[in-house]
C-alpha cells in the first residue's frame, strides 16, 4: 500500500494504513544494518513532531517581538501568581539551565513584561514576577495560541489527543528513569540495564 500522505517530508501510509516517513525508515535501515528500526522511527517523529509545534508557537511569538523561550517564562509566571517566581524554580520547570532562565528573564525585564524583586522569605535569592505588561501580553496572546494549536492538531480527536499525551508522557518517564539508573550506576551499561527500560506497563495507568 503505498497510499501517499501530502507532507514537506516523504510521509507514507503503511499496510496498517498507519504514518511513516520512508526516508527516516530508509536511513535507520541503514544505520542499524536491517534490524527492527520502529522505536528508531518513534523517536524521530516525536523530534519532527516537537518542531512542527515548536515552529508554529515560535511563529507567534516573534510576531509579538518574543523568543519560544521567553514566551515559556511568560506562561508559567502567569500560572504561579503571587509574590513570584525563583529563577531556579523556572529553571527547573522548563528543564533548562539557571543562566538559560536568567538571559530570559533579563530579556523579559528589558522589554518590561517581568520584574525582579526581593524574596522577602530569603534575602539571597530574587523572584521573577509577571509586570502588568506581561500580564497584558499574555492576554493578547491567548487566543491567537488557540487557534494556532487547533491548527496543528485539526483532525485529531479528544481520545488521539489524550493518547498522545500519554504516550508523550510515558517517553519522557522512561528517560527521566533512564538518566537516574544511569546516575547510581556510574553509566558503566549504557543506560540498558536495571530497572530503565523494561516495565513501561506501569507506566499506564
Amino acid at each position: 500500500m503505498k497510499d501517499v500522505h501530502k507532507s514537506s517530508a516523504d510521509v507514507e501510509h503503511d499496510d496498517e494504513g498507519f504514518l511513516y516517513d520512508s526516508r527516516a525508515r530508509a536511513a535507520m535501515t541503514s544505520f542499524t544494518a536491517g534490524e527492527d528500526t520502529l522505536a528508531l522511527e518513534a523517536a524521530a517523529a516525536v523530534r519532527a513532531a516537537a518542531r512542527a509545534v515548536e515552529r508554529m508557537r515560535a511563529h507567534g511569538a516573534e510576531g509579538r517581538g518574543l523568543s519560544a523561550g521567553a514566551l515559556d517564562i511568560l506562561v508559567r509566571l502567569n500560572a504561579s501568581p503571587g509574590e513570584g517566581t525563583s529563577i531556579g524554580e523556572l529553571a527547573q520547570a522548563a528543564g533548562v539551565s539557571s543562566r538559560n532562565v536568567t538571559g530570559l528573564v533579563d530579556t523579559l525585564e528589558r522589554d518590561g513584561l517581568v520584574l525582579r524583586v526581593p524574596d522577602r522569605h530569603d534575602r539571597r535569592s530574587v523572584l521573577a514576577r509577571l509586570t502588568p505588561e506581561g500580564q497584558a501580553w499574555i492576554e493578547s496572546f491567548r487566543r491567537p495560541t488557540q487557534v494556532a494549536m487547533a491548527a496543528v492538531f485539526r483532525d485529531f480527536t479528544s481520545a488521539e489527543l489524550s493518547q498522545l499525551r500519554h504516550l508523550c508522557l510515558r517517553l519522557a518517564d522512561n528517560q527521566n528513569r533512564a538518566f537516574r539508573h544511569l546516575e547510581q550506576t556510574g553509566g558503566t551499561d549504557g543506560g540498558t540495564g536495571g530497572d530503565t527500560g523494561g516495565d513501561t506497563d506501569g507506566a499506564r495507568s
